[in-house]
C-alpha cells in the first residue's frame, strides 16, 4: 500500500527543504511548508527513525529555549551529477551533502559531431556506476545539464542528438540507464546552482554568465529562475552586437558568442600560432588551447592577455545591455571563463563605465564564481533534488492524511 499523498509530499518536500537551506529548525519547517509544528515534528521523528533525517545540534540561543536542528542524512541516497558542453562531458557520483563520492570523470563527446553522442552518454554513465562501487537502488536519479535549446517540459534537446526518436531524449535515457534521469540547459543549471549554494543565494535579482565556448545567460528575477514563456530564456550569446560579419553557429550574423565564445578565441590562437603570429604559445588541439590561453594570460602572456582583453571588453557590453533592461543587483560570471577572473575584470569594467548610465550600473555588483566549471555538476544535482523523490521507502502509516493536512 503506498503512503497517504498528504503525508508523502510533505516528507518529499521537508527533504527538500533540508537539502537546499541545509540544518533547520523545527519551527522553521513548520514556516516553510504551512505545516502545524506537531506535524512536522511527528513527520521528522519517524524521518529520523528511517534514516533520511539526523538531529545536529542546537541552534544559536536567542533568549529563549534552544531549538534543535535537523539537517537530511547525506548518506541517505547518492546522484548521478554530469554537465556537459559541446566538446566535453564531467560526470560524478555526489552525496546529499554535495560531495562527490566517486572519482569525478571527464570525456570527450563532441556533440556536433557524434552522431551516437546520446548512446555514448548512456555508456559513459553506467560505466561510471559500476566503477563507483555505489549499489544503484541507492542512486535517486540522473541529473543532466547540457547545451543547446532544451525543452524541460517536452524532454527534448532539440538542438543536439537525435531528432527523429520514437520517445524523448529523457525518456530514452531513464530506460537505458535504468534510473529516473532529469535533464536542462547547462547555463539554467549554472544559474540554480550560483543561485542555491554560490554567491547569488538570498538575492532576488541576480543574472549568472555562463562563459564557455558559448555565453549563456540563467535569471533570478523575484525569486525565481526565470525561463520565458517556452522555457528558452536566456539566450545572451545571441544578442546582435558585433560588426565582425563572422557566421554563428546559430546560422546568423553579429551574435555577441562571435566575440566572446571561448572556442572561437582559441580557434583565432591556433590559426595566429601556425601562422607565426604567437610564438609564444604552445600549440594544442582547440579543445584544450583555451586553458592553455587562461594560464598565459594570468602568466603575463601579452598576446593571451589581449585575446582574453577582448572577450572581456565585448562581454562588457553585452553586460551593459543587461543592466539597463534588467536592473539587476548581481551579475556572476561563472563557467569555463571564470577562471580569467584577473584578466577579464578590468576591460568589463571599462566598458560598463562607456555604455552604462552610471545610476543603474552602481546598483549592480558584479563578481566572478569560485565555483566555474563546477557549477554546472552542482546544478545537476540539483535538478535532482528540485523534482525527484528522495522518499521512496513504504512504511506503515500510523497517522491519517488528514492529520498531516
Amino acid at each position: 500500500m503506498a503512503p497517504a499523498s498528504a503525508k508523502y509530499f510533505l516528507q518529499n518536500e521537508l527533504l527538500r527543504f533540508l537539502y537546499f537551506h541545509e540544518s533547520q529548525s523545527c519551527a522553521e519547517l513548520s514556516i516553510r511548508t504551512r505545516k502545524s509544528i506537531p506535524v512536522v515534528t511527528r513527520i521528522l521523528n519517524e524521518l529520523i527513525e528511517e534514516g533520511y533525517v539526523e538531529a545536529n545540534g542546537y541552534a544559536p540561543s536567542t533568549g529563549g529555549r534552544r531549538a534543535l536542528n535537523y539537517s537530511v542524512n547525506k548518506d541517505k541516497g547518492f546522484i548521478m551529477s554530469v554537465a556537459m558542453d559541446q566538446l566535453f562531458t564531467k560526470m560524478v557520483l555526489m552525496n546529499l551533502a554535495n560531495e562527490p563520492v566517486s572519482v569525478a570523470e571527464t570525456i570527450v563527446l563532441d556533440l556536433h559531431q557524434a552522431k551516437d553522442a546520446l548512446y555514448q552518454l548512456v555508456e559513459a554513465i553506467k560505466r561510471h556506476i559500476e566503477k563507483s562501487g555505489v549499489v544503484k537502488s541507492k542512486i535517486i536519479g540522473v541529473g543532466i545539464g547540457m547545451p543547446g535549446f532544451v525543452n524541460v517540459e517536452e524532454g527534448v534537446n532539440h538542438t543536439f542528438f537525435d531528432q527523429d526518436m520514437p520517445v524523448s531524449h529523457r525518456a530514452f535515457l531513464g530506460k537505458e540507464i535504468g534510473l529516473p534521469v532529469y535533464i536542462d540547459n547547462d547555463s539554467s543549471l549554472t544559474a540554480f546552482s550560483e543561485w542555491m549554494f554560490g554567491p547569488a543565494k538570498n538575492h532576488p535579482n541576480a543574472l549568472i554568465v555562463n562563459l564557455g565556448w558559448g555565453t549563456g545567460l540563467g535569471m533570478i528575477l523575484d525569486g525565481r529562475l526565470y525561463r520565458g514563456d517556452t522555457g528558452y530564456a536566456g539566450e545572451f550569446s545571441h544578442i546582435p552586437l558585433s560588426d565582425n560579419g563572422v557566421l554563428c553557429e546559430c546560422g546568423k550574423r553579429g551574435c555577441l558568442e562571435t566575440e566572446t565564445s571561448l572556442l572561437i578565441m582559441a580557434q583565432k590562437a591556433v590559426d595566429d600560432i601556425r601562422a607565426g603570429k604567437a610564438s609564444g604559445l604552445p600549440l594544442q588541439d582547440v579543445k584544450y588551447m583555451s586553458d592553455v590561453i587562461i594560464e598565459s594570460a594570468n602568466k603575463g602572456d601579452q598576446y593571451s592577455i589581449g585575446l582574453l582583453s577582448h572577450v572581456g571588453s565585448m562581454l562588457g557590453r553585452g553586460i551593459a545591455i543587461l543592466i539597463h533592461i534588467m536592473n539587476p543587483g548581481l551579475i556572476v560570471i561563472s563557467g569555463r571563463g571564470a577562471k580569467a577572473r584577473r584578466i577579464l575584470k578590468a576591460p568589463i569594467q571599462q566598458a560598463l563605465n562607456q555604455y552604462c548610465i552610471p545610476s543603474l550600473v552602481s546598483n549592480t555588483e558584479i563578481i566572478f564564481s569560485e565555483k566555474g566549471e563546477q557549477a554546472g555538476l552542482t546544478g545537476a544535482l540539483a535538478l535532482v533534488m528540485e523534482h525527484a523523490k528522495v522518499y521512496k521507502q513504504i512504511t506503515k502509516t500510523t497517522h491519517t492524511e488528514e492529520e498531516v493536512a
